[in-house]
């Protein structure tokens, strides 16, 4: 897969996850007790044997830096190629930022790339596959841009971009949507195309005046070009909202879909970072629960994922909730439906709770 060039870009609308996105992009966000959000795009890109990764940077990239470093942990710390940053250029007059004016002010350098096709991907979608089959479906319909999508089994309450397809998998009409019925056919935020078409799509739509890749780009060009939709019926979650990032982490409580995502698939890669192993002291009770390591555990933990170095108390009882790392929840104190940011502090004898389908949040750094 030398010949494919990965893009992963880091502009989306953050408007119904914006407690977890004040200081970072969606991409960033912890998820499943260890990794962030952008490593599932990028190890499958790796997994694909791509070696060539750019990454757009978004106005937060303090932690998409501390996330990805060099790509050492993706094997993309390469003399050639390797993991690359797309910067904006500084705008005098302050003008608003886009992915496709990103692509614009770097299409010079992206078009010396040496790669035939470029792989474009968001960075908030759970999902692990091999695109080494996009790319043969993509030469055998002879499309012009392939566009990966999946079949919801719920609805969704957030934003998303549906298509339709024909019988061949010809797509005849996008769309955005605030919410999502039930098996509808939901893009995957995954395009493939050449690096010929990427350009003139970025070059003519930036030109017209457009700022975003997928309305101005592609939506707008669609009589222009034959565009395909590439079916994947693997586990699939487009995380856009509070409620998205919730399902989704309950989702990996079910062994089924973490065998898919983790273990019956090629790995994810994510930053190391050792720690000593979670102990489990004398009164731990713990069920269907996902705990990654550094934790200390004395109180109950029920259907939960807690991250690192999570200390949890005497008499406390967390259920249905996910604490991310550093927290500590003192003695007596109850947690259900909630969602914990990074290093936040419960004292002894508080009780947090949310609804069942939309968790109680709060926001990293707190003290209650």
């Amino acid at each position: 897969m030398n010949y494919i060039l990965g893009l992963i870009n880091l502009y989306e609308d953050n408007s119904l996850i914006k407690e977890f996105t004040h200081k970072r992009p969606i991409a960033t966000i912890p998820f499943a007790g260890r990794y962030r959000l952008i490593d599932f795009a990028l190890s499958s890109m790796v997994n694909s044997g791509i070696t060539s990764v750019g990454i757009t940077f978004p106005e937060k990239a303090a932690s998409v830096l501390d996330h990805l470093r060099s790509g050492k942990d993706w094997d993309l710390a390469r003399r050639h190629d390797g993991l690359f940053y797309i910067l904006p250029d500084k705008d005098e007059n302050n003008a608003h930022q886009s992915d496709l004016k990103t692509f614009y002010q770097n299409l010079e350098v992206l078009q010396h790339n040496p790669q035939e096709y470029f792989i474009i991907s968001s960075g908030h979608t759970v999902f692990n596959m091999d695109f080494n089959n996009v790319l043969r479906f993509h030469q055998n319909t002879n499309a012009d841009i392939t566009i990966l999508y999946h079949k919801t089994g719920r609805e969704f309450q957030s934003p998303c971009t549906l298509i339709k397809t024909k019988e061949n998998g010809l797509v005849t009409d996008i769309a955005k949507r605030s919410k999502t019925r039930k098996d509808s056919e939901i893009s995957m935020g995954v395009y493939l195309m050449s690096r010929k078409i990427f350009s003139a799509i970025v070059e003519q739509s930036y030109e017209r005046g457009g700022s975003d890749f997928l309305v101005d780009g592609i939506m707008r060009t669609i009589s222009q070009y034959n565009i395909y939709g590439y079916y994947y019926d693997g586990y699939v979650s487009n995380i856009n909202s509070i409620a998205d990032y919730y399902q989704t982490s309950m989702d990996l409580l079910d062994p089924k879909i973490w065998n898919e995502l983790f273990i019956n698939k090629l790995p994810i890669y994510t930053k190391t970072k050792d720690d000593v192993p979670t102990r489990y002291k004398h009164h731990a009770q713990v069920h269907n629960s996902l705990i990654a390591n550094g934790c200390v555990i004395e109180g109950l933990v029920e259907h939960s994922i807690l991250f690192r170095d999570v200390k949890v108390k005497k008499g406390v009882e967390i259920k249905n909730s996910i604490i991310m790392q550093n927290c500590q929840i003192s003695e007596n104190s109850h947690i259900e439906n909630t969602i914990c940011d990074k290093n936040v502090i419960v004292s002894s004898q508080k009780c947090l709770k949310g609804a069942e389908n939309y968790p109680f949040i709060v926001e990293k750094g707190t003290v209650i």
